[in-house]
């Protein structure tokens, strides 16, 4: 089946089309730093907006330390420079195919118009240091990593010292101590988005106004830290939990049947749960900006808009 979808992947993602640019506004990323967070149960999940969020169930989480934003492309080229690490865009795919396919990555074009569904290009080429796949490195050091794997993510973790939060976790963290609450901040401040997160400002997928200062990503940092003291939790990229993903909070048998993860859309393929939307993410389209939002991602195949960020218990 995996060898099937691949192949899908490769007939789906054609190369080529003008890349994105990010705003070139000025910013200092401000210090890392673990942030201890002390252990309590919260509301997960959410019943009015996607299926996949509910039902709202009652959880844990012990005391943990998270890091104060996603890692960035300067955190991570240290880890390879000590390291030697190469990441699963950069080594290729290890499956069984009858095609010869060079590493790359999956990588979001604007379209031309609005009947287009043609918006993800498989880049040969696109990788963390390439991210829309050029010919030379033209990442920027304070953006956060992407085209990053769960095995790339754990691979980082490890070294830090680290892992890859739970998607309790993650929630959690995300909510900045408001329980119950719709977004990562109170009700009263719901239409002050543009001034709280990296999103999709305009109409997507064809014109993105950048009223919040970015069209792409933007350096880690650029907004205002939720009530943890925690940046980036919503909006910007993506980030991996070590989460098995299933469509909704009580799963029932499928954890029997589909032991690595089962999404309806990516029937066989093992999928992992990612949080916290991405500058992609617009109201009419994906009103993922909002700590219970949760979205399968296959494990071996990274994007442009996926990164992950590392705790560690104490």
């Amino acid at each position: 089946m995996i060898k099937f979808f691949f192949l899908s992947i490769i007939c789906f993602y054609i190369v080529g089309c003008n890349e994105v640019n990010n705003s070139s506004q000025n910013h200092i990323a401000p210090k890392a730093s673990w942030v201890k967070l002390e252990g309590a149960c919260f509301s997960m999940g959410e019943a009015s907006i996607y299926i996949e969020e509910g039902p709202v169930v009652e959880v844990c989480v012990e005391p943990f330390e998270i890091w104060s934003h996603e890692i960035s492309n300067y955190e991570f080229n240290i880890f390879v420079n000590e390291t030697g690490y190469v990441s699963k865009a950069e080594s290729g795919w290890d499956i069984d195919t009858d095609v010869n396919i060079d590493p790359g990555s999956a990588v979001f074009i604007i379209p031309e118009n609005t009947r287009s569904n043609s918006w993800w290009n498989y880049k040969i080429g696109a990788n963390w240091r390439n991210p829309q796949g050029l010919n030379k490195a033209s990442f920027k050091p304070q953006e956060p990593v992407v085209h990053i794997t769960l095995d790339d993510a754990k691979a980082y973790a490890s070294w830090a010292g680290g892992r890859i939060p739970t998607e309790e976790e993650w929630e959690y963290a995300a909510r900045g101590g408001l329980d119950g609450t719709l977004m990562s901040w109170s009700d009263a401040e719901q239409s002050a988005l543009k001034n709280k997160a990296n999103t999709w400002d305009g109409i997507f997928p064809v014109i993105n106004t950048k009223d919040d200062g970015f069209v792409g990503v933007a350096p880690v940092g650029s907004y205002p830290p939720n009530g943890f003291g925690l940046y980036d939790m919503i909006g910007n990229v993506w980030e991996w939990t070590s989460s098995v993903y299933y469509p909704g909070h009580k799963p029932g048998n499928l954890k029997e049947f589909y032991p690595t993860g089962y999404d309806p859309a990516q029937n066989d393929i093992p999928v992992g749960v990612i949080k916290g939307g991405s500058y992609l993410c617009a109201k009419s389209y994906c009103y993922r900006y909002r700590p219970a939002a949760r979205q399968a991602q296959d494990l071996m195949l990274s994007t442009s808009h996926t990164g992950f960020r590392i705790v560690r218990s104490y």
